[in-house]
């Protein structure tokens, strides 16, 4: 069973309630929900939910590092062996449009870029920006620079990596799909899907609740690692902002404002993401899909 959603969306909660009823495991498929640093911020699971039922892939990885789709279809490759061998259902729940697609209709066949080529192609984005970027991608790979905005930094530096590394085209590989993991016409698909009103409500009371716990001390700690400011988890949804708060740059409050509106924004994009990227999933409301799944299980 896969469940998806946009961040806030009750999508854990439903994953969580179905693998009670049904005997499942849980399989994260969120991307910052991987990090070991950022427990509070991430909204990863209560150490009482992961007593409740078995979670995988939940903060087994460091900060420093960029973790890749190619390692998490690895990871989750294993994941769902042992659960299969424990003869329990697998459950993949999480916001990460791209793991989603990986798992059900395959990778491109990537080589990893050697850490020398990433860590100069970081550097001169930092120096030059990305504009400059782009346009040195522009004349190596056309199509691909055409597809990117000249201040899309993650993705132009992503592109430039992989062209001077392996002097291909970020799209050659991607023409190069591997086996998908799961069979996507024997799965259950589906979508948590609230108001979009209901859902903003939620992000905000979600991100004050995070202060509350404890999310800027969590930050503090992370900001004194010193790490690249480009890696995955140092952009997740809150930190920026919050470690602005902390170099004295801006109020909480501002900072706290900002963070919610990135991941209104965020939401947004996610809905986007699914409706044009894996339009063969079925959209469920928070408040009835767990009926909704169980009756469907029952027949």
């Amino acid at each position: 069973m896969l469940i998806a959603g946009p961040t806030a969306s009750g999508k854990s909660a439903l994953a969580l309630a179905i693998a009670e009823q049904l005997g499942g495991v849980i399989i994260n498929a969120d991307s910052m929900q991987i990090y070991r640093d950022l427990h509070i911020l991430t909204a990863r699971p209560s150490a009482d939910e992961e007593a409740r039922v078995p979670h995988r892939l939940y903060g087994h990885v460091d900060a420093a590092l960029n973790y890749s789709v190619g390692r998490y279809m690895t990871e989750a490759a294993d994941a769902l062996a042992h659960t299969e061998r424990e003869d329990k259902l697998p459950i993949f729940v999480g916001g990460t449009g791209l793991y989603f697609k990986a798992l059900t209709r395959g990778l491109a066949a990537m080589p990893p870029i050697p850490a020398q080529v990433r860590k100069a192609v970081r550097e001169r984005l930092a120096a030059q920006g990305p504009e400059v970027l782009h346009a040195e991608l522009a004349q190596a790979d056309a199509l691909g620079a055409a597809r990117l905005k000249p201040a899309d930094r993650q993705r132009i530096a992503r592109a430039l990596e992989v062209v001077l590394a392996t002097g291909r085209a970020l799209s050659a590989w991607h023409a190069e799909e591997t086996t998908p993991l799961l069979d996507s016409t024997q799965i259950v698909k589906l979508f948590v899907s609230p108001d979009r009103a209901e859902l903003y409500a939620r992000i905000d009371a979600r991100f004050d609740a995070m202060l509350t716990a404890g999310a800027l001390e969590e930050v503090k700690k992370l900001a004194a690692r010193q790490l690249d400011p480009q890696l995955p988890a140092m952009k997740a949804h809150g930190v920026p902002w919050l470690i602005q708060y902390l170099q004295g740059r801006i109020t909480l409050e501002e900072a706290s404002r900002q963070a919610k509106l990135d991941v209104r924004h965020y939401a947004k994009r996610q809905y986007t993401w699914f409706r044009h990227q894996l339009a063969d999933w079925t959209p469920v409301s928070p408040t009835t899909a767990r009926d909704q799944i169980l009756r469907n299980v029952e027949r």
